[in-house]
């Protein structure tokens, strides 16, 4: 697998499955305008160590399995979402913030709706940090320590929030606040159609806010209709 990725094409592995760019625009490897050659020719041509770069292609697509998670914990659907949702979100935005002002700049002459495009996934970008930091913070911990206070049957003191229902409503509201920015978003890139005259980078940046888009939802779906309505369910138990 590793040698036959070697001689394949930088542009043609990223033509074949988008999700390969983030690894070559981490390692400094243009797949647009310079993804004519092999990926070991690429990373000769970039001082890039040709084992680590393949190994990080090789696992870029995993299958994922049929998994319940309305029969998950408080505390492992937080580590999964967590672990898969925010860590997705963190990884993928700083490449998504080199390629659309990239776009705009290159293409927006033609196309000027990417400089609107840009600019709502750069405010999208510093919202969601911001509230996943919240989350982590503050939210998740509290949620956890309730589940620990069921089980030991230790009180569990007033947070500083007051009721759970007022954290969870402030993050119910930027869900939809981000929901809504992404539908804009979809519909000023024509359901994320890339034109007859884009570029690789186009191609790749399109699908990859598509991803996102779908990964958000799932993230808010695991929020709003599993996890705070447990959480909103414990925190009555504890406090009957």
């Amino acid at each position: 697998m590793m040698k036959e990725l070697a001689i394949r094409k930088v542009g043609g592995i990223v033509a074949e499955n988008f999700k390969t760019a983030k690894v070559f625009t981490q390692y400094g490897i243009d797949f647009c305008c310079k993804g004519g050659i092999s990926v070991s020719d690429a990373c000769e041509k970039n001082g890039v160590e040709l084992s680590s770069i393949l190994a990080d292609l090789e696992q870029i697509v995993v299958q994922p399995e049929e998994v319940h998670y309305k029969d998950f914990g408080l505390s492992q659907l937080i580590d999964h979402i967590v672990t898969k949702h925010h860590s997705y979100v963190e990884e993928t935005i700083p490449a998504l913030k080199i390629y659309l002002p990239k776009l705009a700049a290159v293409h927006g002459g033609r196309h000027p709706e990417l400089f609107a495009v840009a600019q709502e996934f750069l405010l999208a970008a510093d919202a969601l940090t911001t509230h996943m930091k919240k989350e982590e913070l503050v939210l998740f911990p509290y949620i956890k320590a309730m589940e620990e206070a069921d089980s030991s049957g230790f009180s569990l003191s007033q947070a500083h929030f007051g009721h759970i229902n007022n954290p969870i409503a402030m993050m119910e509201h930027e869900h939809d606040t981000e929901g809504e920015r992404f539908r804009k978003i979809a519909a000023l890139t024509d359901g994320y159609t890339c034109p007859p005259d884009g570029c690789q980078t186009y191609k790749v940046a399109f699908a990859m806010l598509k991803e996102f888009e779908e990964d958000l939802h799932t993230h808010i779906h695991l929020e709003n209709n599993i996890l705070f309505p447990k959480a909103v369910n414990l925190y009555q138990k504890l406090n009957a």
